[in-house]
């Protein structure tokens, strides 16, 4: 999702600042195109960085011990969830 966004924001670029020089098509607002699309890779960026921080946030940790006393293995789950 982040690199699809960042490819929106190069298109969207490319769109706005370099096309309207070299093509032009009556009734087409290149300029307002590229900031549409921009808009849209800034906003895709953002909804991508935002997962990668939720998804960083959860941690499953896991350990196996043999107990002494009676010789039986111990396995040991512990979740966390420490979102920022």
């Amino acid at each position: 999702m982040l690199g699809f966004g960042i490819f929106l924001l190069a298109v969207g670029a490319i769109v706005a600042f370099a096309v309207p020089g070299l093509w032009q098509v009556p009734g087409v607002d290149w300029m307002l195109i590229g900031y549409i699309l921009l808009g849209a890779g800034l906003l895709v960026t953002i909804a991508g960085a935002v997962q990668m921080a939720r998804r960083s946030g959860s941690r499953t940790v896991r350990s196996t011990s043999v107990d002494p006393g009676t010789g039986t293995r111990v396995d040991r789950v512990e979740r966390r969830d420490d979102i920022v």
